[in-house]
């Protein structure tokens, strides 16, 4: 299969209040917006997308409605203090510290009005063990 899009779709019944979450903290702008879905592009990177959708809407189907669980949205981005340091300020929740990882990344760990946890990230090089399990040079900083 080739894809010519791939973007997450957050299940939820605070459609509102999510969006303007992301707007607000993420830099996302409305593209489509509806009473049940919302489509989201970054006002910084058009090919980011996110989209909030009402998981009680009949496009769903019945057995699988609902909100979304068990998600952790990564964000790869060049200034992970920055970022760190403007949430922080904004006092958005961070469940894990700003701190550098053996596996390749500087990171912190926020969370979205629907339990979705959001990873912030700078891609550094890993340390250790960690190195010789990255299987291409090109995703190491």
């Amino acid at each position: 299969m080739k894809a010519n899009s791939y973007y997450p779709v957050i299940m939820t019944d605070k459609v509102a209040e999510t969006t303007e979450f992301y707007c607000k903290y993420f830099k996302f702008k409305k593209v489509f917006e509806s009473d049940w879905y919302v489509h989201l592009t970054s006002s910084e990177s058009e090919g980011v997308n996110l989209a909030i959708l009402d998981g009680r809407h009949e496009t769903i189907p019945q057995q699988v409605r609902g909100a979304v669980s068990g998600v952790i949205l990564n964000f790869e981005i060049d200034d992970v203090d920055s970022e760190y340091e403007r949430l922080s300020a904004e006092g958005l929740e961070i469940l894990l510290p700003l701190r550098d990882e053996a596996f390749g990344q500087r990171h912190f760990i926020t969370v979205d009005p629907n339990g979705v946890l959001i990873d912030i990230i700078k891609i550094i090089p890993p340390t250790g063990e960690f190195a010789d399990q990255y299987l291409s040079e090109d995703v190491m900083a």
